[in-house]
């Protein structure tokens, strides 16, 4: 996952060199890969005030595709990002520098420090934090959201900001999923033989960002809280999904060999089934 920032913040900070030479970098590489097409607004009264965007991940391509929607309708995000890429040479230090959000799953204790941290952070901030609600890239057959985890809708309620979700569709056709994991060059061949074909076959990319969800009749200090949130988050996302793909309701015609399809979406229409 990447972070977005513009070139000139809503409080009129200009972002650091490198990121907007990066995000530069991205458009260029969007618009060579495939065509974007963007629906849906973020508000007016959203903007430049703490606010949770919460998006499904569909590919290894779709960050990049997010980082051009939103420069093209004009906000400027930061994303929560694993903390392996954040250690990454070269690109790690440039996103720390931006100013994004860590998390280390797996780590019960850091996790916790982290998470008042960034329930902290998304309170004061004034620019959007994206975080994608299923933590990895789907393995549903059909590519429909995965049950996801709970830590974007406690993170909403514990910082009691608004939620706006994201639904996209297309950047799965840009390259293969290839691994979970990347451990070395070999991992990346499948990725980088699939990606030499996507400007050819220039994939349409669809961003829509939809209608804040609703969490004020959900109690944060109630048992069960999370889990109701993010039902509700993950139902939005799906909501906006359908008519992205209304010409491939079951399974997405693109076929990617290399992901696994070994779980089922509990939120996909039944029309999706």
């Amino acid at each position: 996952m990447f972070a977005l920032q513009q070139e000139d913040s809503p409080d009129g900070r200009r972002a650091p060199a490198i990121w907007r030479t990066m995000l530069t970098l991205d458009r260029g590489l969007v618009n060579l890969v495939g065509k974007l097409t963007v629906s849906g607004v973020v508000p007016a009264r959203l903007r430049g005030r703490p606010l949770l965007l919460v998006a499904n991940h569909i590919g290894v391509f779709d960050a990049f595709v997010l980082m051009a929607a939103c420069k093209r309708i004009g906000i400027n995000p930061r994303f929560m990002l694993a903390g392996g890429i954040l250690d990454m040479p070269v690109l790690g230090p440039a996103l720390r520098v931006s100013g994004h959000l860590r998390v280390d799953r797996g780590q019960s204790t850091t996790a916790i420090g982290q998470f008042a941290e960034a329930a902290e952070a998304l309170r004061t901030t004034r620019e959007p934090i994206i975080v994608y609600p299923e933590g990895r890239i789907s393995h549903d057959p059909g590519l429909w959201p995965e049950r996801g985890k709970t830590g974007a809708a406690r993170l909403a309620l514990a910082a009691g900001v608004p939620v706006l979700p994201i639904s996209q569709w297309g950047a799965h056709e840009a390259v293969y999923w290839g691994t979970e994991t990347v451990n070395g060059p070999a991992d990346l061949i499948s990725i980088a033989r699939s990606g030499l074909s996507a400007p050819l076959r220039r994939p349409r990319f669809k961003v829509h960002f939809g209608t804040p969800v609703d969490l004020s009749e959900i109690d944060a200090q109630r048992p069960g809280a999370g889990v109701r949130a993010h039902a509700k988050i993950m139902q939005a996302i799906t909501d906006g999904l359908v008519p992205l793909r209304r010409d491939e309701p079951v399974r997405p015609r693109f076929h990617d060999p290399t992901r696994p399809t070994d779980t089922v979406s509990p939120w996909k229409p039944m029309s999706g089934s």
